[in-house]
């Protein structure tokens, strides 16, 4: 019941923005809510605290206690839609798959796939030495097993 609820709530609350999209809902046993969402822009406080209140405000504490929580997706998080995808091209991704793993910039981010290009260095084809190629890779979301943004310091 408490569950239903919270995504009716959710629902409205992101529909006054859409640019904020839900990442995951949990709620525990114990009436835990754990609300994470991501913007198309970022996520800012305010968004949180628009979210958090949109639930809060539309809850009875005498009807069920529970207490809420509602973050952003971090930076470290991994990526697990499209639409995250989607904003974070042009940036440098690690993506694994069942078979490999690959890192390198995200250039394209559709619906089915996304396209990642990166430079390495191979054997000439003839002759000693090594010479930089570039490398692009087409990967479906289907064969994505984890994928997060690598963060430069």
């Amino acid at each position: 019941m408490l569950k239903h609820r919270v995504k009716e709530l959710l629902e409205v609350a992101l529909q006054e923005d859409e640019s904020i999209f839900l990442i995951d809902l949990a709620i525990t046993l114990d009436n835990k809510i754990n609300v994470v969402i991501d913007g198309d822009n970022g996520v800012t406080v305010k968004d949180c605290v628009r979210v958090s209140r949109a639930i809060e405000h539309n809850l009875d504490r005498e009807e069920e206690d529970f207490s809420l929580e509602v973050a952003s997706a971090g930076a470290a998080s991994p990526l697990v839609m499209p639409r995250q995808y989607k904003k974070n091209i042009g940036r440098k991704v690690e993506v694994e798959t069942e078979n490999s793993s690959y890192e390198g910039n995200l250039t394209v981010a559709n619906d089915e796939s996304i396209t990642l290009e990166w430079k390495a260095r191979e054997p000439k084809p003839i002759g000693k030495g090594k010479v930089t190629v570039q490398k692009k890779k087409e990967i479906p979301f289907s064969e994505i097993k984890k994928a997060k943004v690598v963060l430069k310091f």
